[in-house]
């Protein structure tokens, strides 16, 4: 899969396309189906634009329920413009051309209601079931089959919530009164998934576009090459830099997989990984990504919301998980190298690290500027707006990024890509919100968990990380976080008196693990077909690859300090044991142990087991673990030991 949009239209120096135009069918730049995208897309940016900073259209300001419904309109529009109904169709029929006017009409006719929805309770039953149809569609080519169904059902909920057993009984609804509250209330429609959208997360989708338009994927691709480049297995240690940096600001992992992963993964085989190795480093790299400040996916921003805490709370809890994880995903791959003596690429195929940074700067100042303004300043979400500003001003310091008329259409299509998908993924899931508060089954469900854990913390742990990976398969992190939200977490904070943070991230990271993980995996199958390899091989590489981002959630649930929670004194003692329990757990998993050498078949489980122990934050395990790691290491030593004098039985001894 290529990670450009329209391979036979010439790109302007300096400039990346977003991988998100794979699956569009808005061909030429200046076709006229991108025209009408991008026309419907940049209506929606000075709409959201005016809404943010309050400036008034046609004289007033508008309503938040005015915005958002003209917010919807133009941006679903838009989908039906750019996304196919099947895979493949390169055309615009005239359906889509329909559906697209007929979402719009009545959005817009629904926006100038706004007023008396909100005051009066003023509902059109049988145009919302119309938008409810067309938003379902928009759902199956966002998200897939298996997406459509679980809006769908979970959406269908209310009108037999009483004909369920037990806790998942609910309080009944008829079709319309589910309707109404699908579409015109704020458990739905107009309640927080809108507002994410439309609201929370846009200025930072706008502020992915410009970066990446005026050729910030190419920069950190550079400025990962020039500085792990020469050493051994360099390209996979480039792939996972470049990941990081490219998954926090796209906040996509799919996207973040076709984006760098086109261009890791061949360089990857080339210097003697196997395909399914380079497809399983891509996919983890890329699902970190999502998690990895300052930008990172759409599921921070809801997290922020369910909780109630600022942006920056979230985005600080994060750094020390993501780079435990990116940690351990370096030193597995070195230790691969190591074994396998792979070699890094020549100083000759590698930009000069001087010159990247010469060249790519203004990326980042800009990134500083947008901490600062997110941790000091506590802009919130104004703050990427600035950084936009900042970020095209300093465009016109260089002829090949500067934003020329060509490349500010290119840059608005692509910025209209990134709203157009996060849109038709998040918007349906309106209805899965509506569903499971109206019916009050998140509260039974809640009850249901802790009388089934039996008071035991730890069992409903076990649950929830079960309930994790199951709503996760189907890549619906989103929907698995805001159902698990209103229902695991409470269970878990009340038996457990846990931390509300870290109880979040916690369901967060298990929710968003089912992507690499099989049976189903999809993160790694997508890298799977860049590689050409197998996908079951590709996943279950992936699985061992990633194993540190499996057990940190349980460390940060226990020891809130990781996640900036509480008292940070634990992490003197915490830190350097979880780091040290990385480096012996990826030894054994990988078969080489940093500093010390090849680890014998037969050690390896012990010693990856040993590294859990003592990297677990508990007293108890930590003595038990650092004692079998010192007595596993000190055999691994003296294997090693024996081995170099026998290859050179002149030095040793």
């Amino acid at each position: 899969m290529s990670h450009t949009s329209d391979p036979d239209v010439p790109v302007p120096d300096g400039q990346d396309r977003l991988p998100q135009s794979d699956v569009t069918r808005l061909g030429e730049m200046f076709s006229y189906r991108s025209i009408v995208f991008v026309i419907l897309c940049t209506a929606g940016l000075a709409i959201g634009v005016a809404y943010a900073f309050g400036i008034p259209i046609a004289g007033q300001r508008l309503l938040e329920g005015q915005y958002y419904w003209v917010f919807i309109g133009l941006f679903v529009a838009a989908a039906y413009i750019a996304l196919p109904a099947v895979k493949g169709q390169t055309t615009l029929p005239v359906y889509d051309i329909a559906a697209a006017a007929v979402v719009l009409g009545i959005c817009f006719w629904f926006s100038t209601h706004a007023w008396d929805i909100l005051q009066a309770g003023w509902v059109n039953i049988p145009a919302g079931v119309v938008l409810w149809l067309l938003m379902l569609e928009v759902a199956r080519r966002s998200g897939g089959l298996p997406f459509l169904l679980v809006v769908l059902l979970l959406g269908l909920y209310p009108i037999i919530a009483d004909r369920f057993p037990g806790l998942l009984m609910g309080i009944p609804y008829s079709f319309d009164r589910m309707i109404e509250a699908h579409v015109f209330r704020t458990e739905g429609m107009m309640g927080i998934t809108t507002k994410i959208v439309a609201e929370i997360i846009l200025g930072f989708l706008v502020f992915a576009g410009v970066l990446i338009a005026t050729g910030a994927g190419e920069f950190f691709i550079n400025l990962a090459n020039a500085g792990f480049g020469k050493y051994r297995g360099g390209p996979a240690k480039v792939s996972i830099v470049a990941s990081g940096f490219f998954g926090s600001l796209s906040g996509s992992i799919f996207s973040n997989i076709a984006g760098t992963g086109s261009i890791t993964i061949p360089t990857m085989k080339r210097v003697g990984y196997p395909p399914h190795y380079a497809g399983a480093i891509e996919a983890c790299a890329s699902t970190g990504g999502v998690v990895m400040p300052p930008v990172m996916g759409a599921i921070a921003f809801v997290m922020a919301i369910t909780i109630g805490v600022d942006y920056a709370t979230v985005m600080v809890a994060a750094i020390l998980p993501s780079l435990l994880f990116y940690f351990g995903l370096i030193l597995q791959v070195d230790a691969y190298a190591a074994r396998k003596g792979l070699t890094g690429m020549t100083q000759d195929k590698l930009p000069s690290a001087r010159q990247v940074l010469i060249q790519g700067w203004p990326f980042l100042s800009v990134l500083i500027f947008l901490v600062w303004g997110l941790l000091y300043m506590r802009w919130e979400y104004y703050a990427p707006w600035y950084a936009c500003v900042m970020m095209v001003a300093l465009s016109f310091l260089r002829r090949d990024t500067m934003m020329t008329p060509r490349r500010m259409f290119e840059t608005l299509r692509q910025i209209g890509i990134l709203v157009t998908q996060t849109a038709a993924i998040i918007l349906p899931i309106a209805f899965v919100v509506s569903a499971l508060t109206i019916t009050g089954v998140t509260g039974s469900v809640t009850s249901g968990l802790v009388a089934l854990g039996g008071d035991n913390v730890y069992l409903i742990i076990a649950l929830g990380v079960l309930a994790c990976f199951i709503m996760g398969m189907a890549g619906l992190a989103i929907v698995a976080y805001i159902f698990l939200a209103v229902t695991l977490a409470p269970a878990i904070i009340k038996i457990g008196g846990l931390n509300e943070v870290a109880v979040h991230f916690f369901i967060i990271y298990y929710a968003m693990l089912s992507v690499i993980t099989p049976p189903v995996g999809a993160a790694a199958f997508l890298a799977a077909t860049i590689a050409g390899a197998k996908p079951m091989k590709t996943s279950f590489t992936a699985m061992r690859l990633g194993v540190v981002i499996y057990f940190v959630p349980l460390f940060f649930l226990f020891q809130p300090a990781l996640v900036m929670q509480g008292d940070l004194t634990p992490l003197i003692y915490v830190l350097p044991s979880i780091i040290v329990g990385i480096i012996l757990l990826s030894g054994g998993l990988e078969g080489y142990l940093l500093g010390v050498g090849l680890v014998r078949p037969i050690l390896r489980v012990p010693l990856a087991a040993a590294g859990f122990a003592f990297s677990f934050p508990g007293l108890s395990t930590t003595l038990v673990g650092g004692a079998v790691s010192a007595l596993i290491v000190a055999v691994i030593w003296m294997d090693n030991r024996k081995r170099d004098a026998t290859r050179n039985p002149g030095v040793a001894e």
